[in-house]
């Protein structure tokens, strides 16, 4: 972070969550708020806990259940990516997601075992799911295991970053496992935030800082969160369309966007689409930065070259 922010990393969600102000007066208050909306979510979204209220819906599969408004917010989300990406980022991969090996939390997921029993086969596909905004209900059909992974951090980052900026007057950045959403007014020169494989990546990891002023930046790729099964490297970003790994040429894709949801939604969806990734994101008007597998890199939009210094606003960036 920047030499004019405080900030504050924890334990959340199986990853790590950093909140930074710019008034250090702030930050106790803004911490507190972002811990809330975080415990809120993983009560209500949490695919690993036998409490949570998405795991709850597997008894009333088929008929619509009322919901709380923090998994009726995190169902939006997850529906809005699925129809935004034309299903490429999918919330009914979680019974894939367990088949392949990632059926509890990251940590204690075994890195190797034997080989993986799995078919080639589509997810069951978003469509299959009802959401009704009216009367907060959902409908998940039988058989259909949800996960929010690819969009449940980033909104509530979103959600955790607007809240505390609002609450303590101040400008507040929030990272959610590096899903990264600002609120109010930015530092001088914007947040630096740095890009490198890994959110947890050591400091003499390659990486570039970039420096963000509003709205949200995200990260995805197959560096991290993978483990093996006979002899196979596996990931956590699956392909809708096999309910396998996607098989990519990306190793990361960084996506700047109006909102950190939109942001890792775009990310998420590059890495799995591969080589027409950068057109994808060209058409959306997406400044975005591609790591292929061999460590070069593509830029598309308004995406500065690395090591480029000029201060820029609004959704552009900067890397010193």
């Amino acid at each position: 972070m920047s030499a004019t922010t405080d900030a504050v990393s924890f334990p959340a969600l199986g990853t790590t969550a950093t909140v930074a102000v710019v008034d250090q007066r702030q930050l106790a208050g803004a911490v507190d708020l972002v811990r809330s909306c975080i415990e809120d979510l993983d009560a209500a979204a949490s695919r690993f806990r036998p409490d949570s209220e998405l795991l709850g819906l597997r008894s009333t599969a088929g008929r619509s259940t009322p919901v709380s408004a923090v998994l009726y917010s995190a169902l939006s989300d997850a529906m809005e990516a699925a129809r935004s990406t034309d299903g490429l980022v999918d919330p009914t991969v979680g019974r894939a997601m367990a088949i392949v090996g990632y059926d509890r939390d990251f940590g204690d997921v075994a890195p190797s075992g034997p080989p993986l029993v799995a078919r080639v086969a589509p997810v069951p596909g978003w469509r299959a799911v009802r959401l009704d905004p009216v009367a907060r209900t959902v409908s998940v059909p039988p058989g259909v295991l949800l996960d929010l992974g690819a969009t449940a951090k980033a909104g509530c980052a979103d959600r955790a970053a607007s809240r505390a900026a609002r609450a303590t007057g101040t400008g507040v950045l929030v990272s959610l496992g590096g899903d990264v959403a600002v609120s109010g007014p930015a530092p001088a020169g914007g947040w630096a935030v740095r890009i490198a494989d890994r959110h947890d990546a050591g400091p003499d990891s390659p990486s570039v800082t970039v420096g963000i002023t509003d709205g949200g930046l995200a990260t995805s790729g197959t560096a991290a969160r993978r483990w093996a099964r006979g002899g196979r490297q596996l990931h956590h970003l699956l392909d809708p369309a096999t309910g396998l790994p996607a098989e990519s040429c990306w190793r990361t894709v960084t996506v700047a966007a109006r909102t950190c949801l939109l942001a890792n939604t775009a990310s998420t969806a590059a890495v799995i689409l591969g080589a027409a990734a950068p057109a994808w994101l060209e058409r959306r008007g997406l400044p975005a930065r591609l790591v292929a597998t061999d460590g070069s890199v593509t830029g598309v939009g308004d995406w500065p070259a690395d090591r480029l210094d000029e201060p820029v606003s609004g959704r552009e960036l900067v890397s010193p």
